[in-house]
């Protein structure tokens, strides 16, 4: 199932590196594509939608449905 979050906070390559562990660490077999500018995280994954937006959030950014 494909979601997109907006994630507030990113600032750099280290974010966005940040970000896509944290996705990981929730499903390993997700795919996952980051747009800094757009703030927008895509993700291509069967876990729960709260599930990964809380597992980017515990990374200390803010994301909005």
């Amino acid at each position: 199932m494909l979601q997109t979050f907006t994630v507030t906070g990113m600032t750099c390559g280290h974010c966005e590196k940040a970000v896509t562990q944290a996705v990981l660490g929730v499903d390993p077999q997700a795919q996952i594509t980051i747009d800094r500018a757009a703030n927008q995280v895509t993700v291509e994954s069967a876990q729960a939608r709260k599930e990964i937006a809380d597992a980017i959030a515990e990374e200390g950014y803010a994301v909005a449905a």
